[in-house]
């Protein structure tokens, strides 16, 4: 599977921007998709992923502001985020596994597939 991120930007605090990830692949509906974040000079975070059931789970840093959706047909997953704040800033990765239990769905280090990362900036 190949993936490809887009849409990160600036954008000011209390804006939105919506990422995309388009993936490569025949069996693209059976992947767990996730999205990862790395700011400068920290560890890469879990924001979201979503199963192919369409169960979708969030870090409580975005719960209830980031909403990730996925549309099998065109084997694409979107980030939607909204209320960005500075803490933000990051870069966005889209990540894919076929096999990832749902108690390391968290986790970066299962994720076998990556994209190349999309740089999410928030200006306060």
């Amino acid at each position: 599977v190949q993936l490809q991120a887009s849409g990160g930007g600036l954008v000011q605090t209390g804006g939105s921007l919506r990422l995309s990830c388009a993936a490569s692949g025949r069996t693209f509906n059976r992947y767990t998709l996730g999205w990862f974040r790395q700011a400068p000079g920290k560890d890469r975070e879990f924001v979201a992923a979503i199963r192919y059931s369409g169960h979708t789970y969030y870090a409580d840093s975005v719960k209830d502001r980031f909403a990730i959706s996925r549309d099998n047909a065109k084997n694409t997953v979107w980030l939607q985020m909204n209320s960005l704040k500075p803490d933000d800033t990051a870069i966005y990765y889209c990540a894919a596994d076929s096999s990832i239990i749902l108690s390391s769905i968290r986790n970066y280090e299962q994720y076998s597939y990556w994209g190349q990362g999309t740089l999410v900036t928030v200006s306060s």
